[in-house]
């Protein structure tokens, strides 16, 4: 047996609950880790609340959590790691617990601590697709709604590297990280799009929405073209004409092992806020979905 976060129904954060389970068995591929630490993503508020109920119904016993770091305690047959390997990657069947499955482990440089190993998976993927999917090029001008934000933060790097011009909206208290990160940063809330305009004279070519903030009408009135806009957060997006990336974890893999040895050298920054023992997850779940957070918020089992 092992111990896991579980929840059986849709609701507040108090549903997430301590609970004894099976310990999982690798299949053909996968390798099962000692969890070292599970990140918290706001994709995991969603299906815990049931926001998602519709389009990823849960089948109760629930283990929440899409990606995790830990060491490598039994393999299947063909997996491409040994036991004893120090590894990250996305999970089957859940994160928050003392074991995982991973079926496509990545090794953890010994330089990634981690909590920033198990924190890149899922926000540094959807960061890669995403400008992968805008195709915005060197030169261009790129505004990323929440660039203060996990995903947000690595998108801004990832751009600035790539030589694109990065004007990003974020809070009061994220104006100076966001700076620091390359980009030109503008306060977000009323009257944004007028301190965009001043910030982007030469104009806005794509928009990446990583906030969900009821910004897309206007970001496309700014770009002159819906398909010049791609939202991760929004659900009104076919609204507006607008692309909403939901790539499946097949999609951007291949740019993983680039992002650990972006992040193990130094030039990918991936912050991380707070990190909670297993069984706080449910405070760390509130904390989260308040906003408090100011970097990525993981669980150390």
């Amino acid at each position: 047996m092992s111990q896991a976060i579980t929840f059986s129904a849709y609701g507040p954060p108090e549903v997430l609950q301590l609970s004894e389970v099976t310990l999982p068995e690798p299949g053909p591929g996968q390798v099962r880790i000692r969890v070292r630490a599970a990140s918290v993503n706001p994709l995991d508020i969603k299906i815990r609340s049931g926001l998602m109920a519709g389009a990823v119904p849960a089948r109760f016993p629930v283990i929440p959590g899409l990606d995790a770091a830990g060491v490598v305690d039994a393999v299947g047959e063909g997996a491409d790691a040994s036991v004893g390997d120090e590894v990250l990657g996305g999970t089957v069947g859940g994160s928050y617990g003392e074991h995982a499955l991973l079926d496509r482990p990545v090794a953890k440089p010994a330089a990634l601590s981690w909590e920033v190993a198990a924190s890149l998976v899922t926000v540094g993927r959807t960061a890669f697709r995403v400008l992968g999917q805008l195709g915005v090029q060197a030169g261009q001008t790129l505004l990323i709604h929440g660039a203060g934000g996990s995903v947000g933060t690595i998108a801004v790097q990832l751009a600035v590297a790539r030589g694109i011009t990065v004007v990003g909206t974020a809070g009061e208290h994220d104006i100076e990280r966001v700076t620091a990160l390359g980009a030109t940063a503008v306060r977000y809330g009323d009257g944004w799009v007028e301190r965009v305009t001043a910030a982007a004279a030469q104009g806005v070519d794509f928009v990446f929405d990583a906030s969900g903030a009821g910004v897309l009408a206007d970001s496309v009135a700014l770009t002159g073209d819906s398909a010049h806009v791609i939202t991760i957060a929004d659900m009104s997006a076919a609204q507006h004409g607008v692309a909403f990336s939901a790539g499946s974890a097949d999609q951007a893999e291949e740019s993983l092992p680039e992002l650990v040895q972006l992040a193990a050298g130094g030039h990918l920054d991936v912050p991380v806020w707070r990190a909670y023992p297993l069984d706080e997850a449910a405070t760390a779940h509130a904390d989260l979905e308040a906003r408090r957070n100011q970097g990525k918020v993981v669980l150390l089992p």
